[in-house]
């Protein structure tokens, strides 16, 4: 929550406010998110207008997750852009419109987790030619890159063996 009440109700009147808060539980997706309590960098500027009061500026903070392909454990910044316009709580915007003001408070939470966890990869790759795993063995690819198996391959795979040999016999 941001406290807007040294902020003048005149259009034009702006501050600058940088702070760090805790980040929300739940910020992110399954496989990549903000921890939760993690430190949260705000670098704002708070704009009075007309209707309320204009947030502009970033957050930046750490993700971790693990790779979808291979699942090791990653780890990587978010840099996130916020706008948003707050209403007075007496203003007569509709509430899908914008978002509306608690007294003099702001709460950034919704506007923070519609930035950051759209931003976030659905898939987060540790690099981004990730060969993955073994299917047969479950070894991850990147570390034993030449990785292979001797026992034939898949039985049910077994028939087309012997098409492959003879068109090799033919040619």
């Amino acid at each position: 929550m941001i406290d807007t009440h040294e902020l003048a109700r005149r259009a034009g009147s702006e501050r600058e406010v940088t702070f760090t808060a805790p980040a929300p539980a739940d910020l992110g997706i399954d496989v990549i998110g903000v921890p939760d309590g993690d430190p949260i960098q705000f670098d704002l500027r708070l704009e009075s207008v007309v209707e309320g009061v204009l947030v502009t500026g970033t957050a930046s903070g750490r993700l971790v997750g693990e790779c979808a392909r291979c699942l090791v454990d990653i780890e990587d910044e978010f840099l996130a852009d916020v706008q948003e316009l707050y209403v007075y709580p007496e203003s007569e915007a509709e509430p899908d419109e914008a978002s509306r003001m608690e007294g003099d408070l702001i709460d950034l939470e919704p506007a923070l987790r519609d930035q950051v966890v759209l931003a976030l990869p659905f898939q987060p790759l540790c690099t981004d030619d990730c060969p993955g795993l073994c299917p047969d063995c479950g070894v991850r690819l990147a570390d034993e890159p030449g990785h292979k198996h001797e026992d034939g391959g898949d039985p049910r795979w077994a028939a087309l063996d012997g098409l492959l040999e003879n068109t090799e016999q033919d040619n």
